[in-house]
């Protein structure tokens, strides 16, 4: 099987030579996992990419014209879709390694190192963990921007998600704690018509609030008067923080207010009661879980709620949350997700002759990718293979060491792989990881912006 001339540098040549908007892009041979519940798994089959679209699924396609990608030995499979991740920390990636809880992070982190975050640092930190979100096959990144101090801080996340290429959904909030030119909520007008003036681009908006007054005040806590913002500008909402009994009554309010709807993310939704669930569910409201930031951090419960919302017919997304204390990756999400939850279906029947509820390798992946694309508003655009989609791709390489041989697709992508097997990543048609590497990417002066930026965050005093 020819597995080394699938991303070569002469094929990445050939494709940039060509107009972006004419090119089209034919993969051959591969395991192709289309996460589209009608079309399955196709083995030896093939994917047509024109311009920015996926066009056609199968085998044995033609395509004239087409630059030829043999993907023989490798599994094709929608790009990850992170729908919660605070980009703008990323220099200040495991600075906390064993966080003890929320608060510990929430007064070394929001309350002390993002009060002296210029724009400047927004930019950094929010375009390297794009740039690590692309390395790890996440092609949809859900940027919760909490420290939007000014107008400066906005404009430099937003342009970071630019400069990158990832779609991003830029989720703007004020910051929680310091001084900040209380422009938010106001400014997402502008920010509006400056940045998301169109339907068909690459990045969307969304507003960012908490659930509760409890750690911030009101002014950044979810209500009718952010809902009436969110409905003017016809954008979602991302509520975070959402745990407990206090996040349980928010939400019971809310479905009574008529505020709850698919256009709504709640983040979490940790140990929250069944009668919040069950207005979660009756609304189609969306779900965001982060397993290693409940797992790692004791979330409430420390459980991911999985089990709770596939209870109530919500199929969640999953997400990373902070990088302070948590690993930067989707395989790491889907593995703690799958764990746990199995976990917690043999634990609960041990011991009697009932057979554990488990989710299985297929729920987690669609977790990653369809579903938290749905969360993000997306789902017409991205998470799946399918024809009319957006060409949102990872090429990963099933005959590496460490996936040799390849006797389940889906399993060998959930627990079998990592960066290192994505040798290709496409994002609205355009390669943006290559034979293994990020393109375009000068990492040296990456590395020296990164490190200036954490010595001036860490070297600063509090304001």
């Amino acid at each position: 099987m020819n597995v080394n001339n699938t991303t070569s540098a002469a094929v990445l040549e050939e494709l940039r030579r060509r107009p972006a908007d004419r090119r089209r892009t034919l993969f051959t041979g591969a395991t192709v996992v289309t996460m589209d519940p009608d079309l399955g798994v196709i083995d030896g089959g093939d994917l047509l990419v024109e311009g920015s679209m996926i066009t056609a699924v199968g085998r044995g396609l033609d395509a004239a014209d087409a630059v030829v990608v043999d993907a023989t030995g490798a599994i094709l499979t929608p790009g990850f879709v992170d729908t919660h991740r605070h980009a703008w920390e990323a220099q200040l990636r495991r600075i906390m390694p064993d966080v003890d809880d929320l608060g510990g992070y929430v007064m070394a982190t929001l309350a002390g190192y993002a009060t002296v975050y210029r724009p400047e640092d927004m930019y950094t930190g929010t375009r390297l963990a794009a740039l690590t979100a692309i390395d790890s096959g996440i092609t949809t990144m859900l940027d919760f921007s909490h420290n939007s101090r000014t107008r400066e801080h906005s404009d430099a996340a937003i342009e970071a998600l630019v400069d990158t290429g990832i779609r991003g959904v830029h989720a703007s909030m004020g910051p929680h704690f310091g001084k900040w030119d209380r422009q938010w909520p106001g400014d997402l007008t502008r920010i509006k018509s400056q940045y998301f003036s169109s339907d068909d681009q690459l990045l969307t908006l969304r507003l960012a609030t908490l659930a509760t007054d409890q750690i911030a005040g009101p002014a950044l806590t979810y209500g009718p008067e952010l809902a009436k913002v969110a409905k003017e500008l016809g954008i979602g909402v991302s509520v975070d923080a959402v745990f407990g009994t206090p996040g349980s009554e928010a939400i019971l309010c809310w479905a009574k207010g008529g505020i709850l709807s698919p256009d709504i993310t709640l983040i979490h939704s940790t140990g929250l009661t069944s009668d919040a669930w069950k207005a979660m569910g009756e609304t189609g409201t969306t779900v965001a879980l982060a397993p290693t930031s409940d797992a790692q951090i004791g979330l409430e419960s420390a459980i991911p709620a999985v089990d709770e919302a596939l209870a109530f017919g919500i199929r969640p997304g999953l997400s990373i949350d902070i990088e302070v204390a948590l690993a930067s990756d989707m395989f790491t999400q889907m593995r703690a997700l799958h764990a746990i939850q199995r976990m917690r279906a043999v634990h609960a029947v041990y011991g009697t002759d009932q057979r554990p509820s488990r989710i299985t390798t297929h729920d987690v992946l669609d977790f990653a990718t369809l579903q938290g694309a749905r969360t993000n508003g997306l789902a017409d655009i991205t998470g799946s293979l399918t024809p009319g989609k957006k060409a949102d791709l990872l090429v990963i390489q099933a005959e590496d060491l460490n996936n040799m041989p390849l006797n389940d697709p889906i399993g060998t992508i959930v627990l079998g792989s990592d960066a290192r097997n994505i040798s290709a990543v496409l994002i609205n048609g355009e390669p943006r990881k290559w034979d293994g590497q990020v393109l375009d990417v000068n990492l040296a002066a990456l590395r020296s912006e990164v490190h200036a930026s954490r010595e001036y965050v860490l070297n600063t005093p509090v304001v």
